[in-house]
């Protein structure tokens, strides 16, 4: 009998790997292939914080685009994924952030948490759902 993994694999990594390069570049061809064909869910910070289907989705990109434009030298690092599980052609983590950059001329760091859920899609794992969740602001 095999074991489901603990953790997600590097198949599965892609796709939050993939939006961070996004959102440190603000280079939308980052995208392609990321997200589910599906009805999309992404929770976030910034308004209107629920976006939801395609159009949901391409809202996104375009609000996201101008708020990375306005940040300089952001960079990520993720901690080590938790909670994991795997239902059939779905999965779920979150993944801790951590996030440097500048914003306004001032320096900032910020902690947080992305949950994502994935779904497998034509042979690859797609985002279906990310929620992001600040815990740790200093600027």
């Amino acid at each position: 009998m095999a074991t489901e993994p603990a953790a997600p694999d590097a198949a599965m990594m892609a796709g939050p790997k993939a939006l961070a390069r996004f959102l440190e570049t603000a280079d939308t061809s980052m995208l392609e292939g990321v997200f589910s064909a599906g009805d999309v869910v992404i929770l976030e910070n910034f308004p209107p914080h629920v976006f939801i289907g395609q159009a949901g989705l391409a809202h996104w990109r375009e609000l996201m685009t101008r708020h990375v434009g306005a940040i300089g030298d952001l960079r990520h690092t993720f901690g080590p994924p938790q909670d994991f599980g795997r239902t059939g052609d779905t999965v779920y983590f979150s993944l801790p952030t951590r996030w440097t950059g500048v914003r306004d001329g001032k320096p900032f760091d910020e902690d947080g948490g992305w949950s994502f859920t994935q779904v497998l899609e034509d042979g690859a794992w797609r985002i279906r759902a990310y929620g992001w969740s600040v815990t740790r602001f200093v600027q």
